[in-house]
């Protein structure tokens, strides 16, 4: 085997606070505080004729599935159903004004909805006070986003164990179950902001069900899966609902009533504004609430806008991100809206539809505002059950088998974080649950220490250092060598330099070294399983070496051995530290082929200790 070549490339992050960020969040140039006040702009100026198209096809197909989730959405947060499509509407329009991803659609979420739901129940808020209250929270989130944007303080994410959204996310799909079998049913409950109670409630009125609304529900959920086996690529969903509100009509007619979603007679053109009523005593009990949904967005945000951009290899700034859905927050308060976030399905489905720009999110609140004045007299016929069966089967989706699966596995503390935090959303409102299992991974995190931070280094041919090359001259094997504890603190910044050296053309096959990588849970198993995703979507290879046997025990509880392979993964020799590390280089070669250039990546601690004991330096 030829003797490696080295090369030299300090690949570490900028620390998370600094004198330098604190001086430059609050410069008043966009250039220098890293935020920009219309980022659209700069889209337009580049934007071609030819993107249009795509743009345009990419915003109808959202726009349909944005449509019916947009209603679902506000009943799942117990508004009104237009203030979702509101909330949709001018969230399109809005957030790509000022958003980095192009493709992160904004509008109301399941998390956010159910969050919405619970936070005014524990507030014992009537539907009256409830709606009276909403602009001012609106406000309130959209400030919280602004002030966090200005800090530049969205990668406080990166400190936030993934398994806190597990439970939460499962927590809140149970609540949405729940909540939504009383129209499936045909009862009237009085709504609980916890799972338990609503589930007593709807106990107790099961037996005065109505007939009629459950079998509309059953043959609803019946087209709805035929529809989407028959017709994938069609918005099965709104046909589906269409199907089902001309069924109901005739229901009615025959004697068998169905309850629509609104019994008032709705105009076209309906849109009424709304204005904020400000009050101290109402900014404090509306606080938590609103610092939560600011948390939680963000959270959800966050990690739809990177998975997209390292999808698609796209630069991302967060605080740019958070920016956008503070003001678009703030719009929805004079405009009859309800809290938004990212959404996943639709920005997945904006991606997928080959969206160019984020003209295509405008191009789908346009839509949503076209459709919903000219279609505001039908919307509201549409019945209750049946919208009802959809948000169940958002529920259901919510429900990630293989996410729980991996952290009930992984290790005793991301089992304990994560049962905490899906008992507290059972037993109490879902934003007690949050701070719950937020506060419990910081306390974790606290008793942790170590960040991988990692520094290509290498020597010449003559054994000196020299300048570091951003390509390789040949096809490549990258051999990264992981030190210290590599935790759900950590797991993000590992991702993000293990996705840029998966960025270069030449790369071939990426080794990682764990021999003294320490403390693996469930958050850098996930990080581990999408790079996996990466490197095999860009027709390259993983290999890990050197993991010892608890390292060995995590990959196995968590699924990622079976994922990666057992002939990629070698385990650590006590006897001869170098040979698995020389089998993982062999197996490379036989992968991607013998004339392969390598390059070295070692903690930065350990590249000085190194040079250290040569009597060299590293250079900075």
């Amino acid at each position: 085997m030829p003797l490696p070549k080295l090369t030299i490339d300090d690949t570490r992050p900028d620390p998370l606070f600094s004198i330098r960020r604190i001086r430059n969040a609050f410069s008043s140039g966009g250039e220098r505080s890293g935020l920009t006040l219309f980022a659209l702009g700069k889209t337009l100026r580049e934007y071609r004729a030819a993107c249009f198209a795509k743009d345009l096809k990419a915003g109808f197909n959202v726009a349909l599935l944005d449509f019916p989730q947009g209603m679902a959405y506000a009943m799942i947060a117990g508004l009104p159903f237009m203030m979702g499509i509101f909330a949709s509407a001018v969230a399109s329009f809005v957030g790509p004004l000022l958003a980095s991803s192009r493709y992160v659609m904004l509008g109301p979420s399941n998390a956010i909805a159910v969050l919405t739901l619970s936070g005014f129940l524990s507030l014992n808020f009537t539907q009256d006070q409830t709606l009276a209250a909403l602009p001012l929270l609106l406000i309130m989130v959209g400030v919280f986003m602004l002030v966090g944007a200005l800090l530049r303080v969205a990668s406080v994410i990166n400190y936030i164990s993934r398994t806190v959204i597990t439970g939460y996310i499962t927590a809140a799909a149970f609540l949405i179950l729940c909540n939504q079998v009383r129209h499936v049913l045909g009862v009237h409950i009085e709504q609980s902001a916890t799972f338990f109670e609503t589930f007593i409630n709807t106990l107790k009125a099961a037996p005065e069900l109505n007939l009629p609304s459950v079998v509309l529900s059953a043959v609803t959920f019946a087209a709805l899966l035929l529809f989407r086996k028959l017709i994938p690529k069609l918005p099965y969903v709104a046909l589906t609902l269409a199907l089902m509100t001309v069924l109901s009509v005739f229901m009615n007619r025959w004697g068998y009533a169905v309850e629509p979603l609104s019994h008032e007679s709705l105009q076209a053109g309906y849109w009424p504004l709304s204005m904020p009523h400000f009050s101290f005593d109402m900014v404090s009990r509306l606080s938590g609430l609103a610092f939560a949904l600011a948390f939680l967005s963000l959270l959800e945000s966050a990690s739809i806008a990177k998975t997209l951009a390292a999808k698609q290899g796209d630069a991302l700034n967060l605080n740019q991100q958070m920016l956008s859905m503070g003001v678009a927050n703030i719009s929805c308060a004079f405009t009859s809206g309800m809290p938004v976030s990212g959404s996943l399905t639709r920005s997945m489905l904006n991606c997928n539809s080959g969206a160019r720009s984020p003209v295509s999110s405008m191009v789908s609140g346009a839509l949503l505002t076209v459709s919903v004045l000219l279609l505001a007299p039908y919307i509201g016929i549409i019945p209750k059950a049946a919208l009802s069966v959809l948000i169940i089967t958002i529920g259901v989706s919510l429900l990630n088998k293989k996410n729980i699966r991996m952290v009930l596995g992984t290790t005793n503390n991301d089992a304990a974080v994560f049962i905490c935090t899906f008992v507290s959303g059972l037993l109490f409102p879902l934003n007690m649950a949050i701070y719950i299992g937020v506060g419990l991974s910081v306390l974790l995190f606290m008793k942790k220490a170590g960040s991988p931070y990692m520094v290509e280094y290498g020597f010449s041919d003559q054994g000196q250092e020299h300048e570091v090359t951003r390509s390789y001259e040949r096809p490549g094997i990258a051999l990264l060598h992981v030190e210290g504890d590599l935790f759900f603190g950590s797991s993000d910044m590992f991702l993000e330099q293990a996705r840029r050296m998966a960025e270069d053309q030449q790369l071939r096959v990426i080794i990682i070294r764990l021999r003294n990588a320490h403390n693996l849970d469930a958050s850098c198993a996930m990080a581990i399983d999408e790079l996996l995703r990466l490197t095999r979507e860009k027709g390259r290879h993983l290999i890990v070496s050197g993991a010892h046997p608890e390292v060995i025990e995590v990959f196995r509880n968590s699924g990622l051995l079976q994922d990666i392979g057992g002939d990629n993964v070698f385990g650590e020799d006590p006897n001869n530290p170098t040979m698995s590390t020389c089998m993982a280089l062999k197996r490379a070669q036989d992968l991607a082929g013998k004339d392969l250039e390598v390059r070295l990546f070692v903690s930065e601690n350990r590249a000085k200790e190194d040079a250290a004991e040569k009597g060299e330096t590293v250079p900075a």
